[in-house]
């Protein structure tokens, strides 16, 4: 027994060693290229910048910053609801598709790599510079302008919504539903490591589970939810948090937008540093309150 122990011990010894070897480098890369700048941009938020010929002139202004992003820049209020409306749709939107998206690539047919690589796609296409190509291609604008203009009437989807939307009953719930549906192509995009992880996860399960399952009479449905779901239960919060991040940090982000006008264009460093960490804290807390609701559900096994 004592033996057992001490293999153990050493064992998750060697594990926490290893953790903290693979997390070096970025610790590293934060703390020698990131911590001055964080603090930098903090003080600018409090702060007015004018910047010169002959380098940056910081005045302290106190709270003058955050009350004119809240009370006098109103675009700035309108922009915040709505990406973190947006964010509240598309990321549960992501989650759901990229875990259902992984179940069927786990299963085992005919050209599974090729599927598997085909659904990794998106991850190719938001890179910087396939993304770049998307957003400044004169074809792809006018495609879309194409589209935008057309009727919706003539679609079956279109017809449906029109229908059910005249119709006054769960107006809401159905608008919510038809805006992901109309951005499907957004959260195919955006699911391509997602999928990744909940695939690595589906792959770690014994399949001695499943087979006790099935010699107990257990259907496909109860092996989702008795054995399935809570194995991988943990990778949900690592996705959900990872889904938040990328898509406050996206290039179509309105929000990261108009932070990136206020100090390029307008060449406000103060003002834009202040909406930041508005963004930033607001993003923080949503990823708190969040993750410990989640965590409430999430199933560790050793």
């Amino acid at each position: 027994m004592k033996r057992n122990r001490r293999k153990l011990a050493g064992l998750e010894k060697r594990k926490v060693i290893s953790g903290y070897l693979f997390t070096l480098p970025f610790s590293l890369g934060f703390l020698i290229f990131m911590v001055r700048p964080l603090i930098q941009s903090l003080y600018m938020s409090f702060s007015s910048v004018d910047v010169s010929a002959g380098g940056f002139k910081i005045f302290f202004a106190g709270l003058a910053n955050y009350v004119r992003a809240f009370t006098i820049d109103i675009e700035f209020n309108r922009l915040l609801v709505e990406e973190i409306l947006r964010m509240c749709i598309n990321a549960p939107a992501i989650i759901v598709f990229s875990f259902f998206s992984a179940l069927i690539l786990n299963q085992k047919f005919a050209g599974r790599s090729l599927v598997r690589m085909i659904f990794f796609l998106p991850v190719i296409l938001s890179s910087g510079v396939i993304l770049g190509v998307e957003y400044n291609n004169s074809l792809l604008a006018g495609m879309q302008d194409m589209i935008a203009q057309s009727d919706a009437s003539t679609s079956i989807t279109g017809a449906i919504q029109n229908i059910l939307i005249t119709s006054g009953v769960g107006t809401r719930a159905f608008n919510i539903v038809f805006q992901i549906v109309d951005g499907i192509y957004d959260v195919a995009i955006s699911s391509g490591i997602q999928i990744i992880i909940f695939l690595s996860g589906l792959q770690t399960i014994p399949g001695s589970m499943y087979e006790a399952a099935d010699i107990e009479g257990c259907t496909a449905w109860e092996k989702l939810w008795k054995i399935t779901f809570p194995m991988i239960s943990p990778l949900f919060l690592v996705n959900w948090v990872y889904t938040i991040v990328d898509f406050c940090m996206r290039s179509d982000n309105q929000v990261m937008e108009k932070i990136r006008e206020e100090m390029v264009v307008q060449i406000d460093y103060g003002f834009s540093s202040a909406m930041a960490w508005i963004y930033f804290l607001i993003v923080i807390a949503i990823i708190g309150v969040s993750s410990f609701i989640i965590s409430k559900g999430v199933y560790y096994y050793d």
